[in-house]
Protein backbone atom coordinates (compact mmCIF):
# COMPACT_ATOMS: atom_id res chain seq x y z
CA UNK A 1 0.00 0.00 0.00
CA UNK A 2 2.75 2.42 0.94
CA UNK A 3 4.53 1.57 -2.28
CA UNK A 4 1.37 2.30 -4.27
CA UNK A 5 0.92 5.67 -2.57
CA UNK A 6 4.55 6.60 -3.13
CA UNK A 7 4.17 5.78 -6.82
CA UNK A 8 0.96 7.79 -7.05
CA UNK A 9 2.48 11.01 -5.78
CA UNK A 10 5.82 10.74 -7.58
CA UNK A 11 6.08 13.78 -9.89
CA UNK A 12 6.50 13.33 -13.62
CA UNK A 13 9.74 14.45 -15.27
CA UNK A 14 7.96 17.52 -16.70
CA UNK A 15 6.56 18.43 -13.28
CA UNK A 16 9.96 18.03 -11.70
CA UNK A 17 11.57 20.25 -14.34
CA UNK A 18 8.87 22.86 -13.84
CA UNK A 19 9.50 22.88 -10.11
CA UNK A 20 13.24 23.18 -10.60
CA UNK A 21 12.75 25.99 -13.11
CA UNK A 22 10.84 27.98 -10.50
CA UNK A 23 13.60 27.66 -7.92
CA UNK A 24 15.50 30.92 -7.86
CA UNK A 25 12.88 32.87 -9.80
CA UNK A 26 11.94 36.16 -8.12
CA UNK A 27 8.69 35.93 -6.18
CA UNK A 28 7.03 38.44 -8.53
CA UNK A 29 7.91 36.30 -11.54
CA UNK A 30 6.54 33.16 -9.87
CA UNK A 31 3.31 34.90 -8.92
CA UNK A 32 2.69 36.54 -12.30
CA UNK A 33 0.35 34.72 -14.72
CA UNK A 34 2.35 32.46 -17.00
CA UNK A 35 2.52 33.24 -20.69
CA UNK A 36 1.03 30.65 -23.05
CA UNK A 37 4.36 30.39 -24.86
CA UNK A 38 7.85 31.85 -25.06
CA UNK A 39 9.64 31.53 -28.39
CA UNK A 40 13.43 31.56 -28.39
CA UNK A 41 15.27 32.07 -31.68
CA UNK A 42 18.88 31.93 -32.81
CA UNK A 43 21.27 31.16 -35.68
CA UNK A 44 23.10 27.89 -36.39
CA UNK A 45 25.90 29.04 -34.09
CA UNK A 46 27.12 28.33 -30.57
CA UNK A 47 25.18 31.30 -29.16
CA UNK A 48 22.02 29.25 -29.72
CA UNK A 49 23.13 26.21 -27.74
CA UNK A 50 21.89 27.50 -24.34
CA UNK A 51 18.58 28.60 -25.88
CA UNK A 52 18.00 25.09 -27.20
CA UNK A 53 18.85 23.62 -23.79
CA UNK A 54 16.43 26.06 -22.14
CA UNK A 55 13.64 24.95 -24.48
CA UNK A 56 14.32 21.24 -24.12
CA UNK A 57 14.59 21.24 -20.32
CA UNK A 58 11.72 23.59 -19.51
CA UNK A 59 14.04 26.13 -17.90
CA UNK A 60 11.40 28.87 -18.27
CA UNK A 61 8.41 26.85 -17.04
CA UNK A 62 7.98 29.40 -14.27
CA UNK A 63 7.30 32.04 -16.93
CA UNK A 64 5.46 30.20 -19.69
CA UNK A 65 3.39 27.10 -20.26
CA UNK A 66 5.53 26.17 -23.25
CA UNK A 67 8.99 27.18 -24.46
CA UNK A 68 10.11 26.49 -28.02
CA UNK A 69 13.18 27.19 -30.13
CA UNK A 70 13.26 28.24 -33.77
CA UNK A 71 16.30 28.96 -35.95
CA UNK A 72 16.92 32.05 -38.05
CA UNK A 73 19.09 31.64 -41.14
CA UNK A 74 20.45 35.17 -41.77
CA UNK A 75 20.41 38.67 -40.25
CA UNK A 76 17.56 39.81 -42.53
CA UNK A 77 15.30 37.07 -41.16
CA UNK A 78 16.47 37.96 -37.64
CA UNK A 79 15.40 41.58 -38.13
CA UNK A 80 12.04 40.50 -39.52
CA UNK A 81 11.45 38.24 -36.52
CA UNK A 82 12.39 41.00 -34.08
CA UNK A 83 10.24 43.64 -35.78
CA UNK A 84 7.34 41.31 -36.47
CA UNK A 85 7.06 39.85 -32.99
CA UNK A 86 7.81 36.33 -34.24
CA UNK A 87 9.98 35.55 -31.19
CA UNK A 88 10.31 36.74 -27.61
CA UNK A 89 14.03 36.18 -27.02
CA UNK A 90 16.51 36.22 -29.90
CA UNK A 91 20.21 35.56 -30.09
CA UNK A 92 21.67 38.35 -32.19
CA UNK A 93 24.91 40.15 -33.07
CA UNK A 94 25.62 43.03 -30.72
CA UNK A 95 25.58 45.64 -33.49
CA UNK A 96 22.15 44.46 -34.69
CA UNK A 97 20.80 44.89 -31.16
CA UNK A 98 22.22 48.43 -30.99
CA UNK A 99 20.91 49.26 -34.47
CA UNK A 100 17.39 48.08 -33.68
CA UNK A 101 17.46 49.88 -30.32
CA UNK A 102 18.54 53.15 -31.94
CA UNK A 103 15.72 52.83 -34.48
CA UNK A 104 13.13 52.44 -31.73
CA UNK A 105 12.41 48.82 -32.54
CA UNK A 106 11.93 47.78 -28.91
CA UNK A 107 14.93 45.56 -28.22
CA UNK A 108 16.48 44.91 -24.81
CA UNK A 109 19.88 43.25 -25.07
CA UNK A 110 20.35 41.12 -21.95
CA UNK A 111 23.88 39.81 -22.18
CA UNK A 112 26.92 39.19 -24.32
CA UNK A 113 27.77 35.51 -24.44
CA UNK A 114 29.83 35.01 -27.62
CA UNK A 115 33.30 36.51 -27.26
CA UNK A 116 35.27 34.46 -29.76
CA UNK A 117 34.01 32.19 -32.54
CA UNK A 118 35.39 33.67 -35.80
CA UNK A 119 38.14 32.04 -37.85
CA UNK A 120 39.56 32.15 -41.34
CA UNK A 121 39.57 28.51 -42.41
CA UNK A 122 42.12 27.72 -45.09
CA UNK A 123 43.74 25.03 -47.22
CA UNK A 124 47.15 26.60 -46.48
CA UNK A 125 48.44 25.79 -43.00
CA UNK A 126 51.05 28.56 -43.21
CA UNK A 127 48.52 31.42 -43.20
CA UNK A 128 48.06 32.39 -39.54
CA UNK A 129 47.27 36.13 -39.49
CA UNK A 130 45.02 38.31 -41.64
CA UNK A 131 47.99 39.88 -43.47
CA UNK A 132 48.86 36.40 -44.80
CA UNK A 133 45.65 36.38 -46.85
CA UNK A 134 46.40 39.58 -48.78
CA UNK A 135 45.57 39.15 -52.46
CA UNK A 136 43.63 35.93 -51.81
CA UNK A 137 40.00 35.09 -52.49
CA UNK A 138 37.96 34.60 -49.30
CA UNK A 139 34.36 33.43 -49.07
CA UNK A 140 32.54 35.68 -46.58
CA UNK A 141 28.92 35.29 -45.40
CA UNK A 142 26.46 38.00 -44.33
CA UNK A 143 27.73 41.01 -46.27
CA UNK A 144 27.60 44.10 -44.08
CA UNK A 145 26.93 42.11 -40.92
CA UNK A 146 29.00 40.01 -38.56
CA UNK A 147 31.43 38.44 -39.41
CA UNK A 148 32.09 40.75 -42.40
CA UNK A 149 32.14 43.75 -40.06
CA UNK A 150 34.93 42.26 -37.93
CA UNK A 151 36.97 41.42 -41.03
CA UNK A 152 36.66 45.00 -42.31
CA UNK A 153 37.57 46.59 -38.97
CA UNK A 154 40.63 44.37 -38.50
CA UNK A 155 41.81 44.98 -42.06
CA UNK A 156 41.47 48.75 -41.74
CA UNK A 157 43.34 48.73 -38.44
CA UNK A 158 46.46 47.48 -40.22
CA UNK A 159 46.11 49.66 -43.32
CA UNK A 160 44.38 47.09 -45.53
CA UNK A 161 41.23 47.60 -47.56
CA UNK A 162 38.94 44.57 -47.80
CA UNK A 163 37.83 45.39 -51.34
CA UNK A 164 41.23 46.41 -52.67
CA UNK A 165 43.64 44.07 -50.88
CA UNK A 166 41.53 40.89 -50.87
CA UNK A 167 39.21 39.18 -53.33
CA UNK A 168 36.05 38.87 -51.28
CA UNK A 169 33.40 36.45 -52.49
CA UNK A 170 30.24 37.25 -50.56
CA UNK A 171 27.74 34.45 -49.99
CA UNK A 172 24.34 34.48 -48.24
CA UNK A 173 25.11 32.11 -45.35
CA UNK A 174 28.03 30.46 -43.53
CA UNK A 175 26.92 27.04 -44.79
CA UNK A 176 27.35 28.22 -48.38
CA UNK A 177 30.81 29.54 -47.58
CA UNK A 178 31.66 26.18 -46.05
CA UNK A 179 30.41 24.30 -49.11
CA UNK A 180 32.58 26.42 -51.42
CA UNK A 181 35.56 25.56 -49.24
CA UNK A 182 34.87 21.84 -49.05
CA UNK A 183 34.30 21.53 -52.81
CA UNK A 184 37.57 23.36 -53.58
CA UNK A 185 35.88 26.34 -55.23
CA UNK A 186 37.67 28.66 -52.79
CA UNK A 187 40.79 28.15 -50.70
CA UNK A 188 39.75 30.30 -47.73
CA UNK A 189 36.48 31.10 -45.93
CA UNK A 190 35.49 33.22 -42.95
CA UNK A 191 33.40 30.97 -40.69
CA UNK A 192 31.78 31.05 -37.27
CA UNK A 193 31.67 28.11 -34.90
CA UNK A 194 30.33 25.46 -35.15
CA UNK A 195 30.77 25.95 -38.90
CA UNK A 196 34.55 25.86 -38.48
CA UNK A 197 34.51 22.57 -36.61
CA UNK A 198 31.92 21.10 -38.98
CA UNK A 199 34.10 21.94 -42.01
CA UNK A 200 37.17 20.40 -40.39
CA UNK A 201 35.31 17.21 -39.46
CA UNK A 202 33.67 16.87 -42.88
CA UNK A 203 36.97 17.03 -44.73
CA UNK A 204 38.61 14.60 -42.30
CA UNK A 205 35.86 12.05 -43.04
CA UNK A 206 36.79 11.77 -46.73
CA UNK A 207 39.58 9.46 -47.97
CA UNK A 208 42.84 11.38 -48.45
CA UNK A 209 42.86 13.26 -51.75
CA UNK A 210 39.20 12.56 -52.55
CA UNK A 211 37.16 15.67 -53.34
CA UNK A 212 37.54 17.56 -50.07
CA UNK A 213 40.83 19.33 -49.27
CA UNK A 214 42.70 19.24 -45.98
CA UNK A 215 41.61 22.29 -44.02
CA UNK A 216 43.26 24.25 -41.22
CA UNK A 217 42.37 26.96 -38.75
CA UNK A 218 44.08 30.02 -40.16
CA UNK A 219 43.70 33.50 -38.67
CA UNK A 220 41.92 33.58 -35.30
CA UNK A 221 40.11 36.92 -35.55
CA UNK A 222 39.87 37.23 -31.78
CA UNK A 223 43.66 36.99 -31.50
CA UNK A 224 43.96 39.53 -34.31
CA UNK A 225 41.70 41.90 -32.37
CA UNK A 226 43.81 41.57 -29.23
CA UNK A 227 47.08 42.00 -31.13
CA UNK A 228 45.99 44.99 -33.22
CA UNK A 229 44.20 46.90 -30.44
CA UNK A 230 46.36 45.81 -27.50
CA UNK A 231 43.31 44.48 -25.71
CA UNK A 232 42.13 41.08 -24.47
CA UNK A 233 41.76 38.66 -27.37
CA UNK A 234 37.98 38.61 -27.27
CA UNK A 235 35.16 40.44 -29.03
CA UNK A 236 31.62 41.20 -27.79
CA UNK A 237 30.07 39.58 -30.84
CA UNK A 238 26.63 38.34 -29.81
CA UNK A 239 24.19 37.79 -26.99
CA UNK A 240 20.47 37.42 -26.34
CA UNK A 241 17.83 40.12 -26.50
CA UNK A 242 14.19 40.36 -25.43
CA UNK A 243 11.58 41.98 -27.65
CA UNK A 244 7.93 42.82 -27.24
CA UNK A 245 6.01 42.66 -23.95
CA UNK A 246 8.78 40.84 -22.09
CA UNK A 247 10.83 44.05 -22.02
CA UNK A 248 8.40 45.51 -19.48
CA UNK A 249 8.88 42.63 -17.03
CA UNK A 250 12.17 43.09 -15.17
CA UNK A 251 11.70 39.93 -13.13
CA UNK A 252 11.17 37.90 -16.29
CA UNK A 253 14.26 39.42 -17.92
CA UNK A 254 16.32 38.54 -14.86
CA UNK A 255 14.99 34.98 -14.91
CA UNK A 256 15.80 34.58 -18.62
CA UNK A 257 19.29 35.98 -18.14
CA UNK A 258 19.90 33.60 -15.25
CA UNK A 259 18.48 30.59 -17.09
CA UNK A 260 20.67 31.30 -20.11
CA UNK A 261 23.81 31.46 -17.95
CA UNK A 262 22.88 28.18 -16.27
CA UNK A 263 22.21 26.48 -19.60
CA UNK A 264 25.50 27.77 -21.00
CA UNK A 265 27.32 26.29 -18.00
CA UNK A 266 25.58 22.97 -18.66
CA UNK A 267 26.55 23.05 -22.34
CA UNK A 268 30.18 23.68 -21.48
CA UNK A 269 30.16 20.81 -18.98
CA UNK A 270 28.33 18.41 -21.36
CA UNK A 271 29.48 19.39 -24.87
CA UNK A 272 28.50 16.18 -26.66
CA UNK A 273 25.03 16.06 -25.08
CA UNK A 274 24.65 19.72 -25.98
CA UNK A 275 25.69 18.85 -29.53
CA UNK A 276 22.98 16.20 -29.73
CA UNK A 277 20.41 18.78 -28.68
CA UNK A 278 21.59 21.29 -31.30
CA UNK A 279 21.64 18.64 -34.03
CA UNK A 280 17.98 17.88 -33.34
CA UNK A 281 17.00 21.48 -34.00
CA UNK A 282 19.42 22.68 -36.68
CA UNK A 283 19.97 20.80 -39.94
CA UNK A 284 23.49 19.77 -41.00
CA UNK A 285 25.04 20.17 -37.56
CA UNK A 286 26.56 17.09 -35.91
CA UNK A 287 26.97 16.49 -32.18
CA UNK A 288 30.73 16.04 -32.56
CA UNK A 289 31.19 19.33 -34.44
CA UNK A 290 29.20 21.21 -31.79
CA UNK A 291 31.29 19.62 -29.03
CA UNK A 292 34.47 20.68 -30.85
CA UNK A 293 33.10 24.20 -31.22
CA UNK A 294 32.22 24.53 -27.54
CA UNK A 295 35.76 23.48 -26.64
CA UNK A 296 37.39 26.29 -28.66
CA UNK A 297 34.81 29.10 -28.54
CA UNK A 298 34.95 31.87 -25.98
CA UNK A 299 31.50 31.57 -24.40
CA UNK A 300 30.78 33.58 -21.26
CA UNK A 301 27.32 34.93 -20.38
CA UNK A 302 28.18 38.43 -19.18
CA UNK A 303 25.15 40.57 -18.17
CA UNK A 304 24.98 43.72 -20.24
CA UNK A 305 26.00 46.23 -17.55
CA UNK A 306 29.23 44.30 -16.98
CA UNK A 307 29.88 44.05 -20.74
CA UNK A 308 29.40 47.79 -21.28
CA UNK A 309 33.05 48.87 -21.45
CA UNK A 310 34.00 46.30 -24.07
CA UNK A 311 30.83 46.97 -26.05
CA UNK A 312 31.41 50.71 -26.06
CA UNK A 313 34.96 50.23 -27.35
CA UNK A 314 33.76 47.83 -30.07
CA UNK A 315 30.91 50.14 -31.05
CA UNK A 316 33.36 53.02 -31.22
CA UNK A 317 35.35 51.19 -33.89
CA UNK A 318 32.15 50.50 -35.85
CA UNK A 319 31.08 54.15 -35.61
CA UNK A 320 34.44 55.30 -36.96
CA UNK A 321 34.05 52.99 -39.95
CA UNK A 322 30.32 53.13 -40.70
CA UNK A 323 27.79 54.77 -38.33
CA UNK A 324 24.98 53.01 -40.18
CA UNK A 325 26.04 49.74 -38.59
CA UNK A 326 24.65 51.06 -35.30
CA UNK A 327 21.73 53.04 -36.64
CA UNK A 328 23.70 56.27 -36.95
CA UNK A 329 24.77 56.80 -33.35
CA UNK A 330 26.08 55.13 -30.23
CA UNK A 331 23.28 53.67 -28.08
CA UNK A 332 22.23 55.72 -25.06
CA UNK A 333 23.14 54.73 -21.51
CA UNK A 334 19.71 53.13 -21.04
CA UNK A 335 20.68 50.50 -23.61
CA UNK A 336 23.05 48.99 -21.04
CA UNK A 337 20.45 48.66 -18.27
CA UNK A 338 17.66 46.47 -19.72
CA UNK A 339 14.58 46.12 -17.56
Amino acid sequence: MASTLAHAVRPTRRQALAALACIGLPAAARAAPRLPRITLAGPPAVVSAPLIHMAETGALNGLAERTEFTAWRDPDQLRMMALGGKADVLAMPSNVAANLYNRGAGVALLNISTWGALWLVTRDAQRKVLQDFKGEEIAVPFRGDMPDIVLQVLAARQGLDVQRDFRIRYVPTPMEAMQLLITRRVSHALLTEPGVSLALRKTQSFPVGLIAPTLHRGADLQQEWGRLYQRPARLPQAGIAAVGALRAQPEALAAITRAYAQSLAWCRAHPLDCGRMMARHIDLLTPEAVADAIAVSQMDAVPLPQAREELEFFFGQLMARNPGLLGGKLPAAAFYTPG
